[in-house]
């Protein structure tokens, strides 16, 4: 047939129709038409919800619990190591304590977790330089987590026959920290770095509340079934 005598209905008939694209498979769960599946999608979206919600406010608790100071006069000052950074400005903090008559000794304690040298001979080293005198600074070089802190650091007490501690670190683990030492039979005073230095930028900050918010959950996870304290490497 010539092509001025076809129609577009002719050329409707004769074209093949391209099949509309299926749905990646994610984006099906998305559009769930079983009714399990449209309950199992709301029951991960509330689930969702609740985890977000429940980490900021978590979140927002652990920074006004590590906000207030809570030094008092004790037997000894216990600064808790946490990388360079950290570790420095954690010992600023405590050299201001000691300074100011809180405590006549400071433990440094904290191991090499992540291969930069070990904390607490930082901690030592800064002690002395703000004036803390030597014999008035105990290194607990073998603890690499917070739990290894308190069991280290509650040993050398013990052995001392001290019972309470000025407790040192960021704000945003104070609360933890406190929870783990009381744990183990010690009673604490803490006391946040954040006091006397501010030299943490926000992006940091925000890193480490969100790290601390997911470590308070592995804590208590950790406490309901049982298990054992976070062993990295003691011998």
């Amino acid at each position: 047939m010539p092509f001025w005598m076809r129609s577009h209905t002719d050329d409707h008939a004769t074209s093949p129709v391209a099949a509309p694209p299926r749905p990646a498979a994610f984006l099906r769960w998305l559009r769930p038409r079983r009714a399990w599946q449209r309950w199992l999608l709301r029951m991960m979206l509330v689930g969702m919800a609740l985890l977000v919600v429940g980490g900021i406010a978590l979140a927002v608790f652990i920074l006004r619990y590590g906000a207030e100071d809570r030094a008092r006069p004790a037997a000894v000052i216990v600064v808790l190591g946490g990388g360079p950074s950290a570790t420095e400005r954690r010992t600023r903090h405590a050299a201001t304590l000691y300074a100011q008559g809180y405590a006549e000794y400071v433990i440094c304690s904290g191991g090499a977790p992540d291969g930069s040298g070990v904390e607490a001979n930082r901690c030592a080293r800064m002690a002395l330089k703000r004036g803390v005198p030597e014999d008035a600074i105990i290194v607990e070089p073998d603890s690499r987590s917070t739990e290894e802190n308190a069991i280290e650091v509650a040993r050398i007490m013990a052995e001392r026959g001290w019972d309470n501690a000025v407790l040192v670190s960021d704000d945003f683990h104070l609360w933890r920290a406190h929870l783990i030492f009381e744990a183990e039979g010690l009673t604490v005073y803490p006391s946040p770095a954040q006091l006397t230095d501010h030299s943490m930028n926000s992006r940091d900050r925000l890193w480490s509340v969100s790290r601390e918010v997911l470590a308070l959950g592995w804590y208590a996870g950790k406490t309901v079934l049982g298990l054992p304290y976070t062993d990295f490497s003691l011998g």
